[in-house]
């Protein structure tokens, strides 16, 4: 019987097999086609008896030379145990269950017949090896044999207690005949390309391979397709910004040049270079849409500020959206610092050409929304920071030119788009948005291709950096020594932090903000400790007044969660105490140890763990202790926390979870992959010509939720 892929696959199955592949999630055949195997069962080669070892997986070839069976006398049923010999020695076919199954077992294994029997060799004493229910397949049939020695494969199962693999691989040998009426979703230049079969015949290949090397090519074609169709997603709205319409941010005015001169350091040859790329950028009457990028102390803060005086010096207004209040705080007081009078139009001191800088989030006082809200919408405000606050319906603004969004994994695609769209009618912001979390290049292609990728290299040379070292909880006289190195910071008048993984004890133990700042107070060595909390649960006023006390020195010790992790500026921090390390990622971790070291002080960085030494932890702390490049670490986490957790993708607009791509082996098919994307919608944006690409690529959004960045 015919199947057609888009056929539902209730009725075609058993009830196993349809439960067991609905739990999976398919509900088609093409849907279930493309449920690949997570791995492949290699049968062992066919192997003379005499050569193996117990554990082996094992194909050996050999004649039935004894047969015989006996009831069990402990429980109901047979066991049969059939000999086999090669020549070179004997192994014991075995086993066990009822008369009629034992009946039909040694029917299959008549003395005298030559069989394959594959199955895990078992050695007990005082036996020689056994093969305890292998797969028995007839020497002389040619075709049976072929079969065994292929790979078998091993599909992922949602629940292994009720799910089983011969039910999903009973339901697509039903169903194998649907992929002749599956369409080819790539174009027949990208497969040349690529050097790829069909759709079709990749599909049959995937779940019917003659060998593990030709299952890998079936899964080559899917992992094209998923390049190919992500890079079309991306290429489609870059050329929708191309046709889009913004305002130009093209005046080079008086502020930008002002705040160069003002600040108390020269940008770095990368700074300027990037800063200028961003300039040629927004100057365009087409939106920009720009991921800077760079590394913990890259000085993309100061770089932003200038784009954004660039709008204000252009007629034009520009936000800062941030995702917490404590970094939105810092913001605009960093802001506010660096301006100096130019944030205070209208004051005494004022140029003429100064502009303002406002503060809006959730916390703020009625009166001081109410100003916030009036000099957003009158133009007054150049320059607005704000939370998610900045989102409401009521904020308006007077002609919005730039949004520059602050760690963009925080936020989900539509409140970006919300910002975006707020320019003046008819035209698109254009906008920046920043991580410090370096993201490797074929991620940032694969996760936000649409966006052009700017990235800051080199570190000011003002700051002085971080050194860290990782410290076995369980060696005390280390543990000593860094509470004692931790003091002696707080001695010279400078700040540290304790960074734990929960707020309240929990019942897996680790490490506690409560906890923690309880024993510290009591620590004999630290005697100088002025210690605060800082943590999610606290309120916003509460977190914002910890904050100042600890940045003007009233306290001194800060225990917190990893709220600090991005953004934190206070440069008088010098240590850094992470418990739990093991508990974190190594691109967290990097963010962590970021705020230390900051100025001309240098920093000092604790990781502590009771991983085991040699274990995959200990040896991934030990990695970042040695390691300061961010983009090497990011490699490194890739490798080990995989693509969706690196770059916080589940609200980056873009995938949650790659299926068939990995980002790490398939590198060449994702640049590749743009370049045809590229070619194809310049040429064709809508991919009229391309009928079941564009169908596909409908589904694939969809089924994907990949909204615009």
């Amino acid at each position: 019987m015919r199947i057609e892929a888009h056929e539902e696959l209730a009725g075609l199955l058993t009830p196993a097999e349809y439960a067991a592949v609905s739990k999976c999630g398919p509900r088609t055949a093409e849907q279930l086609l493309r449920y690949a195997p997570s791995r492949y069962l290699v049968p062992g080669n066919l192997t003379q008896i005499a050569g193996l070892d117990d554990g082996d997986e094992a194909t050996v070839k050999g004649r039935v030379l004894d047969s015989r069976t006996l009831r069990l006398r402990k429980r109901p049923g047979m066991m049969l145990t059939a000999t086999i010999g090669d020549g070179t020695a004997e192994i014991d076919a075995v086993f066990f269950g009822a008369a009629h199954l034992i009946a039909y077992w040694e029917k299959q294994l008549g003395i005298g017949q030559q069989v394959l029997l594959q199955g895990t060799v078992k050695t007990r004493p005082g036996h020689g090896p056994q093969l305890t229910h292998p797969q028995i397949i007839p020497a002389d049939d040619a075709e049976a044999v072929a079969q065994a020695m292929r790979p078998v494969p091993v599909y992922p199962l949602v629940d292994t207690a009720k799910t089983k693999q011969k039910h999903l691989r009973g339901a697509i040998a039903k169903i194998i005949s649907a992929a002749d009426s599956v369409s080819d979703t790539l174009p027949e230049s990208v497969r040349r390309a690529y050097g790829l079969p069909s759709l079709g015949q990749a599909l049959r290949e995937m779940h019917q391979p003659v060998s593990a090397e030709s299952g890998e090519r079936a899964r080559r074609y899917l992992a094209c397709e998923e390049a190919f169709l992500l890079q079309l997603v991306f290429a489609q709205r870059r050329y929708a910004d191309s046709r889009e319409k913004a305002l130009p941010l093209a005046k080079d005015g008086p502020l930008q040049q002002e705040l160069i001169t003002g600040l108390p350091y020269t940008l770095t040859a990368g700074q300027q270079e990037v800063s200028a790329q961003i300039a040629q950028r927004i100057s365009q009457n087409h939106p920009a849409s720009i991921l800077l990028q760079g590394d913990v102390g890259a000085g993309k803060t100061v770089l932003a500020l200038l784009a954004m005086l660039r709008a204000v010096d252009s007629g034009a207004q520009a936000v800062l959206l941030a995702p917490t209040e404590v970094l939105a705080q810092q913001h605009a007081e960093t802001i506010r610092g660096l301006l100096g009078d130019l944030a205070r139009a209208g004051t005494i001191h004022a140029p003429a050409h100064a502009t303002r800088v406002h503060l809006l989030t959730g916390s703020v006082s009625v009166p001081q929304r109410r100003e916030a809200l009036l000099a957003c919408l009158s133009g007054e405000a150049g320059i607005i920071v704000g939370t998610h606050a900045l989102l409401s319906e009521n904020v308006t603004f007077h002609r919005l030119g730039l949004v520059v969004i602050d760690e963009q994994h925080r936020f989900g695609v539509n409140q970006r788009a919300t910002l975006r769209e707020s320019a003046p009618a008819g035209l698109h912001a254009h906008v920046i948005v920043m991580t410090a979390t370096p993201i490797p290049r074929t991620a940032a292609l694969a996760m936000l291709g649409d966006l052009d990728a700017l990235t800051l290299h080199e570190t000011p040379a003002q700051r002085a950096g971080v050194t860290s070292h990782y410290v076995p909880e369980s060696a005390v006289t280390w543990n000593k020594r860094m509470w004692q190195r931790v003091d002696e910071e707080l001695a010279a008048g400078r700040r540290a932090f304790v960074v734990c993984p929960r707020i309240n004890q929990e019942n897996e133990g680790g490490h506690s903000v409560t906890q923690t700042a309880q024993t510290l107070a009591a620590h004999p060595d630290l005697p100088h400790a002025r210690i605060a909390t800082l943590h999610g649960q606290q309120s916003a006023e509460q977190k914002t007044a910890t904050m100042r006390a600890f940045a003007n020195g009233e306290s001194n010790l800060l225990v917190s969660t990893t709220v600090i992790e991005v953004g934190v500026d206070i440069p008088d921090a010098t240590a850094m105490v992470i418990l739990d390390a093991d508990r974190f990622g190594l691109s967290q971790l990097h963010q962590l140890r970021g705020r230390v070291g900051r100025s001309h002080l240098p920093g000092i960085c604790f990781l502590v763990s009771s991983a085991p030494p040699g274990s995959d932890s200990a040896d991934r702390l030990a990695a970042v202790a040695v390691t300061t490049d961010g983009f090497a670490l990011a490699e490194i986490d890739l490798r080990y926390r995989r693509q969706g957790e690196l770059t916080g993708t589940s609200q980056a607009g873009a995938r949650s979870e790659l299926k068939y791509l990995d980002l790490l082996n398939d590198a060449h098919l994702i640049v590749t992959a743009r370049e045809h994307a590229e070619r194809l919608i310049a040429a064709d944006p809508e991919l009229t010509a391309y009928p079941a690409a564009a169908r596909a690529l409908r589904r694939f959004a969809a089924a994907e939720q990949i909204e615009r960045s």
